[in-house]
């Protein structure tokens, strides 16, 4: 049995021109730049401001020697086989004690977690959480807290003869001593 379309009446016409008449569609960033572009006079050349770089508390030269990974870590904290509890105490303990040493770069091993699970599976939170790695995920969150913020001028992963992306270069801020 099939169903036949029902007309629209003119009065569901009208209320629905009325509800949505200010509504404009949503364009997802890159149509927005094109439609704006399409938008402007073609005779006005404005040159496109260049992005900054998210400010970290690490200057240029440091940067590039942590993206290349020409500065080894004073020290090393690796947190395989630690629950999450364990690993979150272990590890706020470590930076205070490296700040206070008057440590710059530590180096955390959080691990890259398990491999992902097959795409035919069903979505799983719990396997998805230990795809991504628990630690890997929780870290970064851990560092932005009150008592790790302060110590922390800068987070990133790690290059590859560091541990690539299951370890994270955290540069800490000078200690006022």
């Amino acid at each position: 049995m099939t169903r036949r379309k029902r007309e629209t009446s003119e009065e569901e016409k009208a209320l629905f021109r009325e509800t949505f008449r200010d509504v404009r569609p949503h364009l997802p960033p890159a149509a927005k730049k094109s439609a704006e572009k399409s938008d402007k006079k073609k005779d006005e050349p404005k040159p496109a401001p260049r992005p900054r770089p998210a400010h970290t508390g690490v200057d240029g030269r440091t940067s590039e020697r942590l993206r290349r990974g020409q500065l080894e870590p004073d020290s090393k904290l690796d947190l395989h086989g630690l629950t999450e509890a364990a690993a979150h105490r272990t590890l706020e303990r470590f930076l205070q004690d490296a700040h206070a040493r008057g440590s710059r770069l530590v180096l955390v091993v959080t691990g890259k977690g398990l491999k992902q699970a097959a795409e035919e599976e069903p979505f799983d939170l719990e396997l998805h959480m230990r795809s991504r790695g628990v630690l890997r995920t929780m870290v970064p969150r851990w560092l932005k807290e009150p008592t790790m913020a302060p110590l922390v001028a800068d987070v990133r992963t790690a290059h590859k003869r560091h541990g690539g992306g299951g370890a994270l270069y955290i540069y800490l801020r000078k200690s006022r001593r």
